[in-house]
C-alpha cells in the first residue's frame, strides 16, 4: 500500500508500551504523531526517542498526542527504555508499538507486503525504509508524511512548526509561506475570492496579485 496525503490512516490492533492500542480509537479527537523506527538499540533512533520525551510537552500543549513504532517487541522496547533513559536523560513517556510481525509497517507501506520471519535476525539495514513520520488529524486523515535516511537524525521542532501551520490553516481560510513561525503573516488561500477576503480579513498586502499577505488570524 501506498498511502499518500489525504488518505485515511489505516486502523490496526497492537500491543505497546503502555498496553494495547485500538488505533483510531486511540487517536479520538486529537491530532497524532506517529514516528517509526527500523530496529531498537540503534543510534540515531535512541537520540530521537530521547527527544520526542523532552518535547512531548510541547505536543500536549497543542493536542497532539505521540506514538512511536519499531520492529521489534514490546519487552525489547522496555529494555531500550532503560538505554534512551541513561544516554539521552529522558526515557519515552509516550507509547511505543510492538511490531515483531511487521503488520503495522506493512499497512503503513514502510516494509513490503513479502516481509517475514524472525525480527530479532533482521539488522536495521532491512528495515530501513522504517523511518517514517505521519502526522494524522482528529478526522483520522493523513496530512504530513516524510521520510529519512537511518543517517540523518528527524527534526521534530520541523514537526511542531508544520503542526502549528496544519492546526492554523484547518481553522482559517489562509495558507502559510516558506519558514513561516507561529505569529507571523499568512497567505490567504488561492480559494477564497477578493470579495470573500475583503469581508473575512479586509485590506491585504498584494505585491502581487496572487500572493495576499494578512496578519494571522487569532
Amino acid at each position: 500500500m501506498t498511502l499518500t496525503i489525504g488518505d485515511t490512516a489505516p486502523d490496526f490492533e497492537a500491543d505497546s508500551t503502555e498496553g494495547p492500542v485500538r488505533f483510531h480509537e486511540w487517536i479520538g479527537d486529537s491530532w497524532v504523531v506517529l514516528f517509526s523506527h527500523p530496529k531498537d538499540f540503534t543510534p540515531v533512533c535512541t537520540t530521537e526517542l530521547g527527544y520526542m520525551a523532552t518535547i512531548k510537552p510541547e505536543f500536549d500543549r497543542r493536542g497532539v498526542k505521540i506514538i512511536g513504532l519499531s520492529v521489534d517487541t514490546v519487552t525489547d522496547h522496555q529494555r531500550w527504555a532503560a538505554d534512551i533513559a541513561e544516554t539521552q536523560r529522558r526515557a519515552p513517556n509516550y507509547p511505543i508499538i510492538g511490531d515483531a510481525d511487521f503488520a503495522v509497517a506493512k499497512f503503513y507501506g514502510m516494509l513490503p507486503a513479502s516481509a517475514s520471519g524472525n525480527p530479532a535476525a533482521r539488522t536495521p539495514a532491512d528495515n530501513q525504509t522504517v523511518r517514517n513520520v505521519f502526522v494524522i488529524g482528529p478526522d483520522k486523515k493523513i496530512k504530513l508524511i516524510l521520510v529519512y535516511p537511518m543517517t540523518t537524525g528527524r527534526n521534530f521542532d520541523e514537526v511542531l512548526r508544520v503542526i502549528d501551520s496544519l492546526q492554523l490553516t484547518a481553522r482559517h481560510r489562509v495558507s502559510t509561506p516558506v519558514n513561516w513561525r507561529q505569529g507571523e503573516d499568512v497567505i490567504i488561500a488561492g480559494s477564497v475570492s477578493d470579495d470573500e477576503a475583503r469581508q473575512i480579513f479586509g485590506d491585504w498586502k498584494a505585491p502581487k496579485p496572487y500572493i495576499r499577505i494578512v496578519p494571522q488570524p487569532g
